[in-house]
């Protein structure tokens, strides 16, 4: 009998959503409307909330407003769904700082991505990130994202990192199918793809799973794809994969940032300058691919 492969580790859950951070009209933080959207997407099938990140428009909220985001989200969707908190920023100090507010708020994990704008070496990195690991007994989830912070967390200090006991996952959006490849075969981190082009790929190299900003729109839809692949229909897995497809590119590939088309496709309010919103005709085309996927779903 062939024996049954190890258990992933998957500290957050399987299928967690990089969630929008719904604002008023006028531009303010909506609580309430986060935390609808919050427990709607847990009833669509995502296992774990990831807030303040790159899709939570973290550079553009405030301290407070991080907070107050985590507090609702969390009392919408009470202690069995994962929510981990975005903390990150291109300053240790106050990276450390969001850590302990995002603990103090109930946090079931901090999301930190390597400082930006500096480009640090890899050796300050991997001391930023620990610093980070040190200040709180959350678990801590590495959010590696090089085209938009300029600087990688390359595989070697990943395998470092791995060695602190509150490091325990990876967000992967660095492209690197082989570097993720030999860390998942190294250690016992989680890996999440944070690229929905590689959910299934990842998947099937013995990632965790995903933290998707598709996931705000096709929750159902993404999570069919890892069930049939659990299921052993790796077949069904590829097809409901390229079901998802035009929307993954339309919303994650056009050009535009995936909170703008989230939100557009969502209707779910503005997005904070720098961004703006979606034109009509990306809006438009956004809602189209959304409509056939549910109509071939």
């Amino acid at each position: 009998m062939t024996p049954l492969a190890p258990p992933r580790p998957r500290p957050f859950g399987r299928t967690l959503c990089a969630m929008i951070t719904p604002f008023t009209a006028d531009g303010g933080l909506d609580p309430d409307a986060a935390a609808e959207h919050a427990a709607a997407l847990v009833s669509g099938g995502c296992d774990g909330l990831v807030l303040s990140g790159t899709t939570g428009e973290s550079p553009t909220t405030s301290d407070a407003e991080k907070a107050a985001l985590l507090r609702a989200v969390r009392e919408a969707v009470g202690a069995e769904v994962s929510v981990v908190a975005g903390v990150g920023t291109a300053d240790t100090r106050h990276t450390v700082e969001l850590a302990r507010q995002a603990e103090r708020a109930g946090a079931d994990g901090l999301l930190v991505v390597a400082p930006y704008y500096s480009r640090p070496p890899q050796a300050a990195v991997e001391a930023h990130l620990l610093r980070v690991a040190d200040a709180t007994g959350l678990p801590l989830m590495l959010y590696d994202i090089p085209g938009r912070t300029g600087t990688r967390i390359e595989p070697e200090t990943v395998l470092r990192l791995a060695e602190h006991p509150r490091v325990v996952a990876v967000k992967d959006c660095s492209q690197d199918l082989m570097g993720a490849t030999r860390v998942i075969a190294a250690t016992s981190l989680a890996y999440y793809s944070g690229c929905e082009e590689l959910n299934l790929p990842l998947y099937a190299v013995g990632g965790a799973g995903y933290v998707s900003t598709v996931a705000n729109a096709a929750p159902r839809q993404l999570r069919a794809v890892l069930d049939a692949f659990d299921a052993g229909d790796t077949a069904g897995a590829a097809r409901l994969n390229g079901l998802l497809a035009p929307l993954v590119e339309l919303m994650m590939a056009s050009g535009l940032p995936g909170t703008v088309t989230a939100k557009a496709l969502l209707d779910a309010g503005p997005v904070r300058e720098p961004l703006q919103p979606a034109g009509r005709e990306a809006a438009d085309g956004l809602r189209r691919a959304y409509a056939e996927l549910l109509d071939a779903c």
